[in-house]
Protein backbone atom coordinates (compact mmCIF):
# COMPACT_ATOMS: atom_id res chain seq x y z
CA UNK A 1 0.00 0.00 0.00
CA UNK A 2 2.97 2.33 0.84
CA UNK A 3 4.43 1.59 -2.11
CA UNK A 4 1.87 2.48 -4.59
CA UNK A 5 0.88 5.56 -2.85
CA UNK A 6 4.87 6.57 -3.15
CA UNK A 7 4.35 5.81 -6.90
CA UNK A 8 0.94 7.71 -7.24
CA UNK A 9 2.78 10.62 -5.57
CA UNK A 10 5.78 10.39 -7.91
CA UNK A 11 3.50 10.60 -11.02
CA UNK A 12 1.92 13.66 -9.85
CA UNK A 13 4.97 15.30 -9.02
CA UNK A 14 6.24 14.63 -13.05
CA UNK A 15 2.78 15.72 -14.51
CA UNK A 16 2.93 19.46 -11.95
CA UNK A 17 6.40 19.81 -13.18
CA UNK A 18 5.73 19.59 -16.65
CA UNK A 19 2.43 21.53 -16.28
CA UNK A 20 0.40 19.33 -18.86
CA UNK A 21 -3.21 19.99 -19.51
CA UNK A 22 -4.86 19.80 -23.05
CA UNK A 23 -4.20 23.70 -24.24
CA UNK A 24 -1.18 24.04 -22.23
CA UNK A 25 2.40 22.88 -21.94
CA UNK A 26 5.53 23.84 -19.39
CA UNK A 27 8.78 21.77 -18.98
CA UNK A 28 11.79 22.62 -17.71
CA UNK A 29 15.00 20.71 -17.39
CA UNK A 30 15.26 20.12 -21.48
CA UNK A 31 17.79 17.59 -20.58
CA UNK A 32 16.06 15.41 -18.33
CA UNK A 33 12.67 16.38 -20.06
CA UNK A 34 12.64 16.67 -24.08
CA UNK A 35 10.28 19.00 -25.24
CA UNK A 36 8.27 17.77 -28.53
CA UNK A 37 4.78 18.36 -29.34
CA UNK A 38 2.71 18.30 -33.07
CA UNK A 39 2.39 21.11 -34.47
CA UNK A 40 0.05 21.39 -38.08
CA UNK A 41 1.92 22.52 -41.12
CA UNK A 42 0.86 26.17 -42.19
CA UNK A 43 -0.49 26.77 -38.89
CA UNK A 44 0.85 30.38 -37.33
CA UNK A 45 3.59 29.75 -34.10
CA UNK A 46 4.43 32.97 -32.09
CA UNK A 47 8.19 32.71 -30.04
CA UNK A 48 8.68 34.86 -27.03
CA UNK A 49 12.70 34.26 -26.40
CA UNK A 50 14.54 35.75 -24.06
CA UNK A 51 17.91 36.86 -24.70
CA UNK A 52 20.71 34.71 -25.35
CA UNK A 53 21.34 33.04 -28.80
CA UNK A 54 19.07 30.89 -30.32
CA UNK A 55 18.59 28.95 -33.99
CA UNK A 56 15.08 28.14 -35.62
CA UNK A 57 15.24 25.76 -37.91
CA UNK A 58 12.68 24.77 -39.98
CA UNK A 59 12.09 20.44 -39.80
CA UNK A 60 8.83 18.86 -39.74
CA UNK A 61 5.40 18.93 -38.33
CA UNK A 62 6.48 18.66 -34.96
CA UNK A 63 8.11 21.41 -32.58
CA UNK A 64 10.93 20.46 -30.58
CA UNK A 65 13.38 22.34 -28.55
CA UNK A 66 17.29 21.28 -27.77
CA UNK A 67 19.85 22.80 -25.78
CA UNK A 68 23.87 22.56 -26.50
CA UNK A 69 26.88 24.33 -25.06
CA UNK A 70 28.77 24.44 -21.68
CA UNK A 71 25.92 25.12 -19.51
CA UNK A 72 23.26 23.25 -21.52
CA UNK A 73 23.77 20.45 -18.22
CA UNK A 74 23.18 23.45 -15.96
CA UNK A 75 20.43 24.58 -17.67
CA UNK A 76 17.47 23.38 -15.17
CA UNK A 77 15.92 26.36 -14.92
CA UNK A 78 15.33 27.05 -18.50
CA UNK A 79 11.47 26.58 -19.36
CA UNK A 80 9.40 26.30 -21.96
CA UNK A 81 5.86 27.32 -22.13
CA UNK A 82 3.39 25.88 -25.06
CA UNK A 83 0.07 27.25 -25.19
CA UNK A 84 -2.26 26.26 -28.02
CA UNK A 85 -5.35 28.53 -29.56
CA UNK A 86 -8.43 27.37 -28.83
CA UNK A 87 -8.75 27.44 -32.87
CA UNK A 88 -5.56 24.52 -33.09
CA UNK A 89 -4.38 26.40 -36.01
CA UNK A 90 -2.62 28.69 -33.87
CA UNK A 91 0.01 28.73 -30.55
CA UNK A 92 2.54 30.84 -28.47
CA UNK A 93 5.57 29.45 -27.46
CA UNK A 94 8.01 31.37 -24.78
CA UNK A 95 11.30 30.45 -23.33
CA UNK A 96 12.23 32.01 -19.78
CA UNK A 97 14.91 31.65 -17.44
CA UNK A 98 18.26 29.97 -17.29
CA UNK A 99 22.11 30.65 -18.31
CA UNK A 100 22.49 33.15 -21.14
CA UNK A 101 26.12 31.98 -21.59
CA UNK A 102 27.55 29.16 -23.31
CA UNK A 103 23.96 27.93 -24.21
CA UNK A 104 22.62 27.73 -27.51
CA UNK A 105 18.91 27.18 -27.91
CA UNK A 106 18.01 25.44 -31.11
CA UNK A 107 13.93 25.53 -31.81
CA UNK A 108 12.74 22.91 -34.32
CA UNK A 109 9.59 23.67 -35.97
CA UNK A 110 7.49 22.91 -39.44
CA UNK A 111 9.27 24.42 -42.19
CA UNK A 112 5.44 25.98 -43.35
CA UNK A 113 4.61 27.51 -40.02
CA UNK A 114 3.76 31.09 -40.48
CA UNK A 115 6.87 32.71 -38.12
CA UNK A 116 6.06 35.34 -35.43
CA UNK A 117 8.97 36.07 -33.24
CA UNK A 118 10.22 38.64 -30.48
CA UNK A 119 13.11 38.79 -28.59
CA UNK A 120 15.42 41.07 -26.82
CA UNK A 121 18.85 40.79 -27.26
CA UNK A 122 21.53 38.35 -28.76
CA UNK A 123 22.21 36.16 -31.63
CA UNK A 124 19.06 34.86 -33.53
CA UNK A 125 19.44 33.07 -36.63
CA UNK A 126 16.28 31.40 -38.61
CA UNK A 127 16.24 29.13 -41.01
CA UNK A 128 14.70 26.66 -43.45
CA UNK A 129 11.40 28.37 -42.56
CA UNK A 130 9.44 29.31 -46.07
CA UNK A 131 6.34 30.46 -44.25
CA UNK A 132 5.40 34.12 -43.53
CA UNK A 133 7.86 35.34 -41.36
CA UNK A 134 7.58 38.68 -38.61
CA UNK A 135 10.66 38.83 -36.50
CA UNK A 136 11.71 41.77 -34.36
CA UNK A 137 15.03 41.61 -32.53
CA UNK A 138 15.96 44.83 -29.93
CA UNK A 139 19.61 44.26 -30.45
CA UNK A 140 21.92 42.06 -31.51
CA UNK A 141 22.18 40.31 -34.49
CA UNK A 142 19.52 38.37 -36.53
CA UNK A 143 20.17 36.16 -39.56
CA UNK A 144 17.51 35.27 -41.59
CA UNK A 145 17.55 32.23 -44.41
CA UNK A 146 14.79 34.13 -46.84
CA UNK A 147 15.14 30.99 -49.84
CA UNK A 148 14.34 32.18 -53.03
CA UNK A 149 13.42 36.02 -53.42
CA UNK A 150 10.60 35.34 -55.64
CA UNK A 151 8.51 34.06 -53.03
CA UNK A 152 7.30 36.75 -51.67
CA UNK A 153 4.69 39.16 -51.92
CA UNK A 154 5.95 42.10 -49.68
CA UNK A 155 9.57 42.47 -47.94
CA UNK A 156 10.10 45.17 -45.14
CA UNK A 157 13.49 44.88 -43.48
CA UNK A 158 15.13 47.43 -41.22
CA UNK A 159 17.72 48.28 -38.65
CA UNK A 160 17.58 51.53 -36.28
CA UNK A 161 21.38 51.19 -35.83
CA UNK A 162 23.49 49.13 -38.06
CA UNK A 163 24.01 47.08 -40.83
CA UNK A 164 21.20 45.80 -42.92
CA UNK A 165 22.64 42.80 -45.49
CA UNK A 166 20.11 41.54 -48.01
CA UNK A 167 22.08 40.53 -51.10
CA UNK A 168 19.21 38.47 -52.47
CA UNK A 169 17.17 41.39 -52.61
CA UNK A 170 20.37 43.72 -53.84
CA UNK A 171 20.30 45.71 -50.72
CA UNK A 172 22.97 46.91 -48.58
CA UNK A 173 22.69 49.78 -46.16
CA UNK A 174 24.62 50.52 -43.21
CA UNK A 175 24.02 53.83 -39.98
CA UNK A 176 21.24 55.13 -38.67
CA UNK A 177 17.44 54.23 -39.50
CA UNK A 178 18.44 52.01 -42.56
CA UNK A 179 15.56 50.48 -44.18
CA UNK A 180 13.82 49.11 -47.72
CA UNK A 181 10.26 47.38 -49.10
CA UNK A 182 10.24 45.26 -51.93
CA UNK A 183 6.67 44.05 -53.74
CA UNK A 184 6.75 40.40 -55.28
CA UNK A 185 4.46 37.88 -56.83
CA UNK A 186 5.09 35.46 -54.32
CA UNK A 187 2.71 34.43 -51.85
CA UNK A 188 4.95 34.76 -48.84
CA UNK A 189 5.55 38.30 -46.78
CA UNK A 190 8.42 38.95 -44.39
CA UNK A 191 8.94 41.62 -41.80
CA UNK A 192 12.52 41.94 -40.07
CA UNK A 193 13.85 44.69 -37.63
CA UNK A 194 16.73 45.24 -35.45
CA UNK A 195 16.86 47.57 -33.11
CA UNK A 196 20.24 48.46 -32.59
CA UNK A 197 22.92 45.71 -34.41
CA UNK A 198 22.90 43.83 -37.61
CA UNK A 199 19.95 42.65 -39.64
CA UNK A 200 20.99 40.07 -42.36
CA UNK A 201 18.97 38.54 -45.07
CA UNK A 202 20.47 35.40 -47.19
Amino acid sequence: MRRSAVILLGCLTLLVAVGLSDSELRVADLQNHPFLVDFPSGSKLRLHLRSGEFRIRGRNDKIAVHLAGRNADRARELTVRFKRSESANQADLRVFGGPKNNLQVTIEIPSSAMLFVRMSAGDLAVEGVSGDKDIELHAGELNISVGDARDYSRVDASVTSGDLEAPPFHESHGGLFRSFEKHGAGKYTLHAHVGAGDLTLR
